[in-house]
C-alpha cells in the first residue's frame, strides 16, 4: 500500500488521519489495519471465499471453472461477483479442465438407405419435450488392454444421458445395446426421435429393425458436418476433459467402472449445465415435473 508511509508521517506531525486517508481515498480502518499488521474486512472475505470456492472445486472434481463455481456459490447464498472468483481462483491456482479437439471415429456405408436430418442443429433444451428427442454418438477410450468403445443416448431436452453402452469392438451391437437401455429406463410414451452421425452402426439394417420393434424414428446429419450432432459432441468433449483424458487405463473394465461413476454419479445427478441454468440434468427434469 503505497500511501500508508505518506498517512504515518500526518499522523506523527500531529495532522488528521481521517482528513489524510480522505485525501488520498484510503479508509481509515484499511489503514489501522494494515499499520497493525491485521487484515482488512475484505481480506478476510476473500480467505473465506477462497476455502468456499476450493471445496466447490473440490467437489467437482477439479473441473469447475469460474462460471460454474460462482453458480454454485449463488446458489449456496454466498454473494460475490463472477470476476472476484476468477481472481480468487488465479491466486490459488485452481482451474477448470478445458476442451480438447477429438479424433473423428464415423465410417460412413456408401450403399446405407438415405435417412432425414429431423432435427436440423435444434438442441437447445425444452421443457416440454423430455423423451421425444434423443441423439447419440460413439468415441473410443485407449487403454493398457486395447481400445474400449463407448455408445451413448443423450436426451436433447435435459441434457441427461438416458443410455450408453461399452465394448470392445465397434459392431452395431455396441450402440443397439445404448438405444435398447434408454428404452428400458425411460419407457417413453409417446414416438422418440433418435439422431446420430452416418456411421455404418447407425445407417445398419440391424439398428434399422431394432429402432422399428421400439418405435423409434431415425434421424441423421450430413456427412462431415460435427455440428449436426454438436450435443452428442459436447459430451464426448466433456468425459474426455474431465476423465479420460485425466488418466492412464489399465483394463477395460477399470475403465468402464470410472465411466459409470462419471455418467451415473455425477454428470447426471450433480453437474451444472450452464444450458440448463446452472442445474443438473436430474434437478432440471425434477423441476419440470413439479
Amino acid at each position: 500500500m503505497t500511501v500508508h508511509p505518506f498517512i504515518e508521517a500526518e499522523k506523527q506531525a500531529g495532522h488528521s488521519v481521517k482528513r489524510a486517508c480522505e485525501l488520498l481515498k484510503v479508509s481509515r480502518t484499511a489503514f489501522y489495519a494494515r499499520r497493525n499488521g491485521t487484515p482488512g474486512p475484505r481480506a478476510v472475505r476473500d480467505a473465506e471465499l477462497t476455502r468456499q470456492i476450493t471445496t466447490v472445486h473440490q467437489r467437482s472434481r477439479g473441473t469447475y471453472g469460474a462460471p460454474r463455481v460462482h453458480a454454485v456459490l449463488q446458489q449456496e447464498g454466498a454473494g460475490c461477483g463472477r470476476r472476484r472468483v476468477a481472481r480468487l481462483m488465479r491466486a490459488a491456482g485452481l482451474e477448470g479442465r478445458h476442451r480438447r479437439r477429438q479424433h473423428l471415429t464415423t465410417i460412413h456405408d456408401p450403399r446405407a438407405a438415405i435417412r432425414p436430418d429431423l432435427v436440423l442443429r435444434e438442441f437447445a433444451p425444452d421443457a416440454s419435450g423430455l423423451d421425444t428427442r434423443w441423439c447419440g454418438d460413439i468415441t473410443y477410450v485407449p487403454t493398457d488392454e486395447g481400445w474400449l468403445y463407448l455408445a451413448t443416448v443423450i436426451d436433447i431436452a435435459s441434457r441427461r444421458v438416458v443410455g450408453w453402452a461399452t465394448a470392445d469392438h465397434l459392431r452395431a451391437d455396441l450402440v443397439a445395446d445404448a438405444l435398447t437401455m434408454a428404452c428400458r429406463q425411460r419407457r417413453p410414451v409417446r414416438a422418440v426421435i433418435f439422431h446420430s452421425d452416418r456411421g455404418y452402426q447407425y445407417t445398419s439394417q440391424q439398428f434399422a429393425h431394432l429402432a422399428d420393434e421400439l418405435g423409434i424414428r431415425l434421424s441423421v446429419g450430413r456427412s462431415g458436418q460435427c455440428w449436426d450432432n454438436a450435443l452428442a459432441e459436447s459430451f464426448f468433449a466433456t468425459i474426455k476433459r474431465e476423465l479420460l483424458d485425466t488418466a492412464a487405463w489399465p483394463s477395460r473394465a477399470t475403465a468402464r467402472t470410472a465411466i459409470f461413476d462419471f455418467i451415473e454419479g455425477w454428470y447426471n445427478l450433480h453437474r451444472l449445465h450452464s444450458s440448463l441454468g446452472y442445474r443438473s440434468p436430474a434437478v432440471y427434469e425434477t423441476a419440470l415435473a413439479a
